[in-house]
């Protein structure tokens, strides 16, 4: 099968940064994942971060003088203060706060004529997810989706194998993963609060899983979704997690799900059985399988959801009248390279510098955006719902 095996390799182009053009750069909520950005713009020959805001008072300016930052601008009382400020020339931002502020700070950067990286998810709900497309259409600027898994080398693949054809029509997929227990409640209480997060399990790791396999098949249009959602470890104060950081009154404050499932139906007849967990009570809810009517996929999961694939890939499929698998390996990640969070970053920059399409593209995001929040609409109304998409 080493004919087979060759079509699947993967080339790899190193592409040269011109630095001579700095691109003037903000952070728009400082918390823990903003660390993960400052660093990956701090290895950037081409960037100059210039700015940043926090609702806190004095966050931003801690948070930059950790990184060993000076003469970072960030005596802002909000996003909006910063944006005003023209004298910072501001070519683009990373949106890094919480769930809930992501569309308002999103819009405000766009409106104000300033690329965005926004970190995910998209937003809360699908009305919020086109109201920042309106902005991103109305300002000609770059919006990219912080979805770093599907620039894994492995994420990459997948989507190779299903455009080859050598699944043929792709009928059924399952996907999903989570943790046995993993509700995020190292950094405090922002991603379990309805009023700051919105959506639990669902957008934190929800988002990655669905991508996976929606960027394989093209993104069809979701059409309808049956959807559950449950909490019944976050509203638990013996929960392990509280436990062992002392916090067993974060029960009284959950207010998003822990653990959802879904039946989609997606156009061209396509079947997404889906199911995403914070905190369960089994190591996996199964690998990911996709399949068609030549072939079938599997992607192995995860022990815990960590935006890459748990093993080789393997198609079974027929040859010469016989049934076969053939593996794929796993990419090792090598030694040195950037990581997908650095690959984020830089495929954005490129963007903005180049008039590129976004890396992650908002049109894509919305679908997946759609699906999160009509899993949440049907289980709340415990029925099965139309997925709702506003014209832009």
């Amino acid at each position: 099968m080493a004919n087979v095996l060759d079509e699947f390799k993967e080339v790899h182009v190193e592409n040269k940064v011109d630095a001579s053009k700095k691109l003037r750069v903000g952070i728009i909520g400082t918390g823990w994942i903003a660390d993960a950005h400052i660093a990956s713009y701090m290895k950037q020959p081409d960037v100059e971060i210039v700015a940043g805001a926090d609702l806190i008072p004095g966050k931003a300016a801690a948070f930059f003088k950790k990184h060993g930052l000076k003469n970072v601008k960030c005596d802002y009382k909000d996003a909006d203060d910063m944006l005003a400020d023209k004298s910072l020339k501001l070519d683009a931002v990373s949106v890094c706060t919480y769930n809930r502020q992501h569309a308002p700070c999103a819009i405000a950067a766009l409106n104000a004529g300033v690329h965005v990286l926004l970190e995910k998810p998209f937003t809360v709900t699908t009305e919020e997810a086109v109201e920042v497309m309106r902005a991103e259409k109305k300002s000609g600027k770059v919006l990219s989706i912080g979805f770093q898994p599907r620039l894994d080398d492995n994420m990459k693949m997948v989507k190779k194998i299903v455009e080859s054809g050598v699944l043929g029509k792709i009928y059924y997929i399952q996907t999903g993963g989570g943790r046995r227990r993993g509700i995020p409640t190292p950094f405090g209480t922002t991603f379990i609060e309805d009023k700051t997060a919105g959506l639990g399990a669902l957008a934190d790791i929800g988002c990655y899983s669905l991508d996976m396999v929606l960027n394989a098949i093209g993104y069809p249009k979701p059409l309808t979704v049956s959807g559950y959602k449950s909490a019944y470890f976050g509203k638990d104060p013996n929960y392990c997690g509280y436990v062992a950081q002392g916090h067993p009154e974060y029960a009284k404050v959950f207010g998003v799900d822990d653990f959802a499932a879904a039946f989609v139906r997606l156009e061209g007849g396509i079947i997404l059985d889906f199911r995403i967990a914070w905190a369960m009570n089994i190591d996996t809810p199964g690998d990911t399988i996709i399949l068609g009517d030549k072939g079938g996929l599997r992607i192995p999961s995860t022990e815990c959801w960590n935006g890459s694939i748990g093993g080789d890939l393997t198609i079974y499929h027929e040859v010469a009248g016989n049934q076969v698998e053939t593996k794929i390996p796993m990419i090792p990640e090598k030694p040195g390279a950037p990581s997908n969070f650095d690959k984020k970053i830089r495929t954005f920059l490129d963007a903005c510098k180049n008039g590129t399409p976004a890396p992650v593209p908002s049109s894509q995001i919305l679908y997946n955006q759609a699906i999160l929040y009509s899993i949440a609409r049907s289980s709340d109304l415990g029925r099965e719902v139309e997925v709702e998409i506003p014209e832009l």
